[in-house]
């Protein structure tokens, strides 16, 4: 398995089967850090922002412990030696941007959140990140690396070590700490450094005495480096995308794998030195085997320099579609949190060189149906782009989009935007794109069918219809839902024309600024259209009646309307934070806000459409219940908005496991229950009483016994007396005359069978009911007994006449 931190979870992939097996879910922040429990196998420790460390039991995904330290967590270590502490990087109080290594006694209770207070200093003036500490062999020393400074800590001499390197440049490069890793059986400290030196530390127990050797092949900043399990190799990589294997710690030793596709950020090695992993800038994680062959890779979202096309959601897969890898188009599942695949429009090599003018893709649209999808490419020029539009249809047989027309400079200056008529595109006429730009102009595009010399019907498209007004630049486009009006902004006016005679109907204007996002308004709401300028007013503006319906002043950034609902998301952006604002455009007020959205700007905003509408029990997330809302940060984070709370989303796996009767069961299971059921049908059919077993109906505190994994559950002794409390019948308040009713109906069926039938059997039936009573303390003979019964099936009802 390849475990790895994804926002705030921990994910579990499986190497063989190639998926997501588990989602550790319980951090309310950002995961910093996971580690191995070197105890114990099954086991994971994880830390995150929100300050606490977690113990896991992956497998089942069962949070075992968390411990709450209070500080922000941003590194994590957990050494063999050290069974009842691990180490985590603290911001140090009082000082801004310093932080310290501390160790952290674990707390050992019997409850599942415990306090982890206790802490102690271990190294001052750390650096924050993972790669900046490493401990040695057995746990004897830690290593620490800060811009130009080495420093070794030894816990049984109490002694720390301080090694500098010179700071000034030296052929082009300069001495940097960039990483560092221990020898795991020699005392041998390696470091990476920004100039793409390694150098391999000794005799660092002595400060006057130390040396060091180097190693060099790589041209720029070494990532990061990765000891095997027994010491023998020494992996490293870094900007070139290139894996670097270094044998016995010799430059002439050495083996790479190459073409790796984007920088190195991170190494690890499996435990049993099998297999490794490598990290990369562009979201990916490549499976390498031992002899450096490549196994398979996890590619999720890719990021890209600058996600110019926006987020756009592919109508056929629900697939977010956004910049991939230059030049690419990347379809990301958000359902299996992997890329289903990448389509290359520039079709173009591109070259990795600093101010290479080149082709990018920068705008993304695709029709109602997903059938076609329009691409913009254009060069980095700034005065004169190169531009090319690409109009792609999707062939059902091949399951990929097929390039369909080519045209070449479709503007004179860069386009802004473009859309399709949201309508069904079967009809001849109903498909149209509308593309604008610079050039001060908006075009149309529609489908002609030329015919070949042997008959055969193709498509391509041609330009129909030009537009423009007063000369202005056309920044923004996008049909009305019927599909019969057109909007398109001109820098501070809002036009909307005729989409099928192309006359300009009405216009709208709110200085001062120009308009930055422009949508229509949906179902109910069809007949206003919202605009956002870029001085920070957001109008609502009625098309009946062609007059401003509402503004307010608010700086929306990103304008999202929802395709199935007639809700409409405003992100803003003021004092450093983003907010989101979800209203109608019939009514003047907000339905949902959300102030402190995160941190980082928000750039876009998507809506997907859901498979099923969700059943939402909180009133302020109804407007959620048929589409999700995702946003993509400046940093290229991809966030959601959840319609859970923080309580649920946090719930412990382990207070869920109460077995669903809708769960899956083994063909073994399926076989028996068939037959039981075909049995008890049977005995229905001869008349045979079913008897219920109470028992049967397990409590769940039978069932967690029985479903939570062995390693963690308590002793036998504490689960002893919960086991067979659950199973005792309990008592039932029913009056002695319904125990004597079941009884005279049990005897009588008795009688009705045969004399010769086994009457002890029916004795201790009998005598079972009657002690429930706490009566009939001496027993009857057997003649007794038959007088008995014979007396009870006479009829008395005669008497209640008088």
């Amino acid at each position: 398995y390849v475990l790895y931190a994804s926002g705030d979870f921990v994910k579990v992939y499986s190497v063989n089967t190639e998926e997501t097996l588990r989602l550790l879910c319980g951090h309310a922040d950002l995961v910093t850090g996971i580690q191995l429990n070197p105890h114990n196998h099954m086991q994971l420790y994880s830390s995150s922002l929100d300050g606490t460390i977690k113990l896991w039991d992956f497998m089942d995904g069962i949070p075992i412990k968390t411990f709450t330290v209070g500080s922000k967590l941003l590194a994590l270590y957990v050494l063999a030696s050290a069974e009842d502490s691990v180490f985590v990087v603290i911001p140090k109080k009082g000082e801004r941007d310093t932080f310290q290594l501390v160790s952290v006694k674990l707390t050992k209770g019997a409850g599942q959140d415990l306090e982890g207070k206790e802490l102690s200093v271990v190294l001052d003036d750390v650096s924050a990140s993972t790669k900046h500490i490493a401990f040695g062999r057995e746990g004897a020393y830690v290593a620490s690396v800060k811009d130009v400074n080495l420093e070794v800590y030894f816990f049984k001499r109490k002694l720390l070590n301080r090694f500098s390197l010179s700071t000034v440049k030296t052929k082009g490069g300069h001495n940097q700490f960039s990483c560092v890793v221990c020898h795991p059986t020699e005392d041998c400290i390696a470091t990476g450094h920004a100039d793409g030196k390694i150098r391999l530390w000794r005799n660092f127990h002595h400060r006057k005495t130390y040396t060091y050797s180097t190693l060099h092949w790589h041209h720029d900043i070494v990532m990061d480096l990765a000891y095997s399990m027994e010491g023998t190799r020494l992996l490293s990589g870094g900007v070139e995308a290139v894996l670097v294997q270094w044998h016995n710690e010799s430059s002439c030793q050495k083996d790479f794998l190459p073409r790796l596709g984007s920088p190195i950020e991170c190494i690890s090695m499996s435990s049993d030195g099998v297999l490794c992993c490598t990290l990369h800038a562009d979201n990916r994680i490549t499976i390498i085997n031992s002899n450096l062959r490549f196994s398979r890779s996890i590619q999720g979202l890719i990021k890209s320099r600058d996600v110019k096309t926006g987020l756009v959601v592919d109508p056929r897969t629900k697939a977010l579609v956004l910049n991939g890898e230059p030049g690419h188009l990347q379809f990301y599942s958000l359902q299996s949190d992997q890329q289903l695949f990448s389509l290359d429009i520039v079709q173009r090599q591109y070259i990795h060189q600093a101010d290479l003018k080149q082709s990018d893709l920068v705008k993304v649209a695709f029709s109602a149906q997903g059938t076609w999808l329009a691409t913009v490419e254009e060069s980095e020029e700034v005065t004169d782009p190169e531009l090319q539009l690409k109009l792609w249809f999707y062939h059902e047989e091949t399951q990929s989009f097929m390039l369909n027309t080519r045209i070449n400079t479709p503007h004179d200056n860069h386009i802004t935007d473009m859309c399709f008529r949201d309508m069904d595109e079967l009809g001849d006429d109903s498909l149209i794109l509308v593309t604008t730009g610079r050039d001060c102009v908006f075009k149309v595009w529609v489908m002609v069918e030329d015919s070949d010399p042997e008959k055969h019907l193709s498509v391509s498209w041609s330009c129909d219809f030009v537009g423009s007004y007063r000369n202005y630049q056309a920044t923004n486009c996008c049909f009305s839902e019927d599909g019969s009006l057109l909007a398109v902004s001109f820098e501070e006016t809002v036009t909307v024309w005729d989409s099928l005679t192309w006359d300009l109907k009405c216009t709208f204007c709110h200085p001062p600024g120009n308009i930055r996002k422009i949508c229509f308004g949906r179902l109910t709401c069809s007949k206003y259209l919202i605009g956002a300028t870029d001085y920070g007013f957001l109008c609502c503006w009625n098309l009946l009646t062609c007059a401003l319906e509402w503004s307010a002043h608010l700086n929306v950034v990103v304008l999202q309307p929802d395709p199935l609902s007639e809700h409409i998301a405003a992100v803003s952006w003021l004092s450093k934070e983003s907010s989101l604002f979800v209203f109608k455009p019939n009514e003047p007020w907000p339905i949902y806000i959300q102030r402190n959205l995160c941190k980082e700007k928000i750039l876009l905003a998507a809506f997907v459409p859901r498979d099923e509408p969700e059943i939402i029990s909180s009133e302020k997330y109804l407007w959620l219940r048929k589409s999700q809302l995702f946003f993509l940060t400046d940093t290229q984070e991809l966030m959601t908005l959840s319609t859970k709370s923080l309580e649920e989303r946090l719930t412990p796996s382990s207070k869920q496991l109460a077995v669903e009767e809708s769960l899956p069961v083994t063909p073994f299971s399926l076989l028996l229950g068939k037959h039981r059921r075909q049995q008890a049908q049977e005995d229905i059919d001869l008349g045979k009483p079913v008897v219920h077993n109470k028992q049967e109906q397990a409590s769940p505190a039978v069932k967690e016994l029985l479903h939570t994994p062995a390693h963690v559950l308590p002793s036998a002794s504490f689960l002893c007396t919960i086991f067979i409390n659950s199973l005792l019948i309990s008592k039932e308040n029913r009056s002695a005359e319904e125990v004597a009713d079941e009884v005279e109906m049990e005897s009588e069926k008795a009688e009705d069978d045969s004399d010769e039938e086994d009457i002890t059997a029916i004795e201790q039936e009998d005598t079972s009911h009657m002690e429930l009573l706490g009566e009939m303390t001496c027993k009857l003979s057997k003649s007794q007994e038959k007088e008995l019964r014979k007396i009870r099936k006479m009829d008395y009802s005669w008497i209640s006449a008088f």
